[in-house]
């Protein structure tokens, strides 16, 4: 079995959870499980369905994607500056063209482009 993507899905898991100050019981609960899977996965000892991916994901209050993030190269643990960036991508990504096409023309009359 491959292992390594459990490895570094569990290891994402651990840093977001952790960034968002959550021990893995809060998390657990916050997902529907018990703390000890939030454990096995963190520690890849469980192989986890997508479904209880995305479980994770919304208790955590990231995308899903966003535990597939990660590379050698990345910080593993998210800022202040890309929770924020998130946070608005989330907001931005459910409105209308004609909403951003304001709200493009609003930064850039505050910004002076």
């Amino acid at each position: 079995m491959e292992t390594s993507i459990m490895i570094k899905i569990g290891q994402r898991v651990r840093d977001i959870r952790k960034s968002k100050g959550l021990s893995q019981e809060q998390l657990g609960e916050k997902a529907g499980f018990h703390f000890s899977y939030i454990g096995g996965v963190e520690r890849a000892e469980k192989n986890i369905t997508l479904i209880n991916l995305i479980k994770i994901a919304n208790a955590l209050g990231v995308p899903v994607i966003d535990l597939f993030s990660y590379t050698k190269y990345q910080k593993s643990v998210l800022n202040e500056k890309d929770i924020m960036l998130n946070q608005l991508m989330d907001v931005l990504i459910g409105l209308k063209k004609s909403d951003l096409r304001k709200i493009q023309l609003f930064l850039d009359e505050f910004f002076e482009k």
